[in-house]
């Protein structure tokens, strides 16, 4: 017998979908493959079956059939049925799954305490306004949104990103420079997977391992760049066509790009033609001084800026953009193409009224201060034990720990169910710079419930202060 149950609308009873076979009357080939059903995981405990009218006319089965097969099911426990409820599948006391089913791994428990680096309050996502946003778009909105896009995005939200950028972040550009794609992962394999841009790459010895395996998987060769306590030792740029940078905090290390060294990256990518790439990743969440502006305020012909809302509002959200010099917008658009990975139009439009509205700012501000306390609590918390640096800005904290401490705290830290990231993850596997130990730790996702737990789960988990 084959049977097959395609339809995931049936767990709302509006439709089943059963292929009958095999020996026997309608009655019993009908009673086997629903009782195959639900015996395979396919019809879950609690899924509403179609009224049997419906289920009869779908199979081409007399009424009496499918009626006399649910009432035969219900006696044997199959189903169930209740007054104004229809017919449901049964609850069972005993799993009933699949054999491909009991193959699959099962998926590890969510951790008690997340204490991961990148991650913004999910509680935090402002439902209200950004609903109410997206109501007023779509009032707005031509008839031709809603038709073939255009691949450099929305044109209402290139103009709010133009201005917005500009009056936060010192950015200098136009909409027609500006391409909205769904984030920087997205920008760069454009930009280097479409070979819009070619290694080699200067990248800081310290970062992100997802940036670096995207390049790998474009071919391009990465050097390291060395950090100190002034950022990236931009003095030592040679032999790449260019660099990407995080020069407002720098990550995960933390601390801003020295004044000096942002005027000698953009004196040498001016001089030599060559690119920088500036991921502003959380250019607006600055606590102790006025915010840093964009590299790319300095020199517009010689930056690609990258941004996204994975940070500020939600890495739900699927949005991000490029700004970029005149030249590459018509290569980026090319390697993007017609059709490939567009961002929502739904989406882009409510941005474009979320940003314009104000409710964008006012989202930051309160964030930033959500983000401060929680900050200022890590560290009250964490002052008998270390001393956690990198805390001027962003989302995280980073904690250095005695010399060959590093590995054993990770693993004592994940035997407590908390979950954070080692230094030694981010280092490039090139670099050369004296490695030191230590954790990177986020603050922004736990909840306010769960906050302080955190902190103390935290606190019995590291070495001793030397």
């Amino acid at each position: 017998m084959a049977d097959s149950w395609v339809n995931s609308a049936a767990r709302l009873g509006s439709d089943l979908h059963l292929e009958l076979a095999g020996t026997g009357s309608r009655r019993a080939v009908l009673m086997r493959a629903l009782r195959d059903a639900v015996r395979d995981g396919r019809l879950a405990p609690g899924t509403r079956l179609p009224p049997y009218r419906s289920l009869a006319a779908d199979l081409g089965l007399a009424r009496n059939t499918v009626a006399e097969a649910y009432a035969e099911l219900v006696a044997e426990g199959w189903l169930v049925a209740r007054q104004g409820s229809g017919t449901q599948v049964a609850p069972r006391t005993e799993a009933r799954i699949s054999p491909a089913a009991k193959a699959a791994p099962a998926r590890s428990a969510a951790p008690t305490h997340n204490l991961k680096q990148g991650q913004p309050d999910p509680a935090s996502f402002p439902r209200s306004d950004w609903l109410a946003a997206a109501r007023r778009a779509f009032t707005a909105a031509p008839n031709d949104a809603f038709g073939v896009g255009d691949p450099q995005g929305r044109p209402e939200l290139r103009r709010a990103l133009a201005e917005y950028l500009a009056r936060v972040r010192g950015v200098r550009t136009t909409p027609d420079c500006i391409v909205v794609c769904s984030g920087v992962a997205h920008a760069l394999r454009l930009l280097f997977g479409g070979k819009v841009l070619r290694g080699p790459l200067a990248l800081e010895s310290y970062g992100l391992a997802f940036h670096r395996s995207i390049l790998d998987a474009a071919s391009v060769r990465t050097v390291p760049l060395p950090l100190d306590e002034r950022g990236a030792r931009t003095d030592e740029l040679a032999g790449v066509r260019a660099a990407m940078l995080t020069p407002a905090h720098q990550f995960p290390t933390g601390g801003p790009l020295h004044s000096e060294r942002r005027v000698r990256a953009v004196e040498w990518a001016r001089s030599r033609g060559n690119l920088i790439i500036e991921d502003d990743y959380d250019g607006e969440f600055r606590y102790d001084r006025e915010p840093v502006g964009a590299v790319q305020g300095l020199a517009p012909e010689r930056v690609v800026y990258l941004g996204s809302l994975s940070k500020s509002l939600s890495p739900a959200v699927r949005l991000g953009w490029m700004v970029l010099p005149e030249s590459l917008v018509a290569p980026v658009l090319a390697a993007k193409g017609d059709r490939e990975a567009w961002t929502s139009v739904v989406d882009q439009l409510t941005l474009a009224e979320f940003i314009e509205s104000g409710h964008y700012d006012r989202h930051i501000r309160r964030m930033r201060q959500r983000y401060r306390s929680r900050r200022d609590r890590l560290v009250a918390a964490l002052a008998p034990h270390i001393t956690a640096t990198g805390i001027v800005a962003g989302l995280h904290a980073v904690l250095r720990l005695p010399p060959g401490t590093e590995r054993a705290t990770v693993r004592a830290a994940a035997a407590q169910s908390i979950a954070l990231d080692g230094l030694a993850d981010f280092r490039h596997p090139d670099a050369t710079m004296p490695a030191f130990d230590g954790l990177v730790v986020g603050y922004a996702a736990p909840s306010d419930r769960g906050y302080e737990a955190a902190l103390a789960a935290l606190g019995r988990i590291l070495p001793p202060a030397t």
